[in-house]
């Protein structure tokens, strides 16, 4: 059974597709990687298979849910990174990952959040409120709201923005850990280096298409790596959108 099948699905806003016609099926263990340039509809998609956006046309089905008939359904069973890093800003971290637990409904909560807090050396900045963390520490914060209750998938929007390289390598670390143990990622990112080193499938998108998709090292030939892959992808569409 598919950790996320994506059929045929279409966003339209306005007259401007922002997806058109966007097929992609992720396999449960799989670090799916989902690349483009800015604007090529990968958040769009995200929000989508995550249940905060209804598509124009299409299904989505994510852990077997339908995520426009059961959008909560489906935020309940996985984990989301969104791509800015938007802790409420009038609570501290403590306060923040305390009320993500609580609407998770998690057991020994407390344990899990020094766990996380730990994890990310957040330790001295639980009593800091968000608007006065630095983005990398919020980055932090929404990685660990988005593991504590350890979902069978997660959805991250560029995960490794904000970090140091401290933290990346961490992160990195942490992601191939959580997929050996049985783990489904679905990454968009624009830092190939990391992304390459961590998926196996991956789809390049561009102009709200998909251009390319497939396993890694059936598309990464020839002593390619994932940027040249991902130029090819795109060719001359990246600065052109129709009219």
């Amino acid at each position: 059974m598919a950790a996320i099948e994506a059929t045929d699905v279409v966003m339209d806003f306005g007259g401007m597709k922002a997806l058109d016609h966007v097929s992609i099926k992720v396999e449960r263990g799989d670090f799916f990687g989902f690349f483009g340039p800015n604007g090529a509809g990968k958040t769009t998609l995200i929000r989508i298979m995550t249940g905060q956006l209804e598509p124009t046309s299409g299904s989505v089905r994510v852990l077997d849910v339908d995520v426009v008939k059961e959008p909560l359904r489906v935020k309940e069973l996985v984990g989301i990174v969104p791509e800015v890093e938007s802790p409420p800003t009038y609570l501290t971290a403590y306060e923040y990952m305390y009320f993500v637990g609580k609407v998770r409904g998690i057991d020994s909560l407390d344990d899990r959040i020094d766990k996380w807090l730990t994890f990310f050396d957040l330790e001295s900045k639980k009593g800091t409120i968000c608007k006065d963390m630095s983005k990398g520490m919020r980055q932090k914060l929404m990685l660990a709201s988005a593991f504590i209750h350890e979902p069978k998938l997660l959805f991250l929007d560029e995960p490794f923005i904000n970090l140091d390289p401290i933290y990346q390598k961490l992160l990195r670390e942490y992601l191939e850990e959580y997929v050996a143990k049985g783990g489904t990622v679905f990454m968009a990112s624009h830092i190939l280096e990391i992304s390459e080193r961590l998926c196996n499938r991956l789809a390049i998108v561009n102009l709200g298409k998909v251009a390319l998709q497939g396993r890694k090292e059936d598309l990464v030939q020839g002593g390619e790596d994932l940027e040249r892959v991902f130029m090819r992808a795109i060719g001359g569409g990246l600065l052109r959108r129709p009219s």
